[in-house]
């Protein structure tokens, strides 16, 4: 019967393995960068909501002004950026975390016969 120490040296094993480094590399090589554009492009929307109220004020189509776009658009892109990386996590990620994971369960379970 596996002990918690056997447990806790399955996960230390699996956090120094290459793989592991790299499944991580991988995440925040997408997820930092796309944070930051996303809370750039964000701060933006709200800068000049408070001091480029003008330009804001803009009639794009009928009532429909810059504001109302840009703020549309931050839905837009939060679903896109969602959909992106759904995609790029089945394409990069899950497929090294489901090997990873797979092995991890083959140890615990040779472990504990």
């Amino acid at each position: 019967m596996a002990t918690r120490h056997d447990d806790a040296s399955v996960y230390e094993r699996i956090e120094a393995d290459d793989r592991f480094r790299e499944l991580r590399r991988r995440f925040r090589s997408w997820v930092f960068p796309m944070t930051a554009a996303f809370l750039a492009w964000y701060l933006l929307y709200v800068a000049l909501s408070g001091w480029a109220r003008d330009l804001m004020a803009v009639k794009v189509l009928g009532n429909v002004n810059v504001a109302l776009v840009l703020g549309l658009l931050q839905f837009v892109s939060t679903f896109l950026i969602a959909w992106a990386y759904s995609r790029y996590a089945a394409r990069r990620l899950d497929p090294l975390a489901g090997e990873i994971r797979a092995e991890a369960e083959h140890e615990a379970e040779r472990e504990r016969a």
